[in-house]
């Protein structure tokens, strides 16, 4: 794919982050998902895993961050559970949260979940920092 194409994909990912459509805000979160390192994605991914309208664009947003497998999908999931106010949003943030951790064990991969949190300890969030802390107690389990 040319970089043209790739820029008409991330403008209109961009374009449907702000839809009225749910399902136009979840399918935005879901291409942005791959260009969340990049600094223009942050906060609009921010805002679709917080999306104040529907649970369904923060599930398909978080899922295609933790689908990455990398601490910049984990960490983007655990800084907007760490800010959700709204229990319905925090609660499919945090069931997003424990079915990625469950598929990375069932898989043999704990080591894999292990380090990323060993990582993100020392992240520089406060909120991301306090999740992995509640992540990493003996017996965590989905609350």
């Amino acid at each position: 794919m040319s970089q043209d194409q790739w820029a008409d994909r991330l403008t209109a990912a961009l374009r449907d982050s702000e839809s009225e459509s749910w399902s136009r805000r979840a399918a935005a979160g879901r291409q942005l998902a791959a260009w969340a390192e990049r600094e223009e994605a942050g906060p609009i991914l921010e805002r679709l895993l917080l999306d104040a309208h529907d649970t369904a664009v923060t599930q398909e947003t978080a899922q295609a961050l933790l689908e990455r497998r990398d601490l910049v999908g984990l960490r983007a999931v655990l800084a907007a559970l760490s800010r959700a106010e709204e229990g319905a949003t925090a609660d499919q943030l945090d069931g997003e949260v424990f079915g990625y951790r469950s598929r990375l064990i069932a898989d043999d991969r704990t080591d894999e979940f292990v380090d990323q949190l060993v990582s993100l300890t020392a992240d520089q969030n406060k909120g991301v920092r306090d999740e992995v802390l509640r992540l990493s107690r003996p017996g965590s389990s989905h609350e």
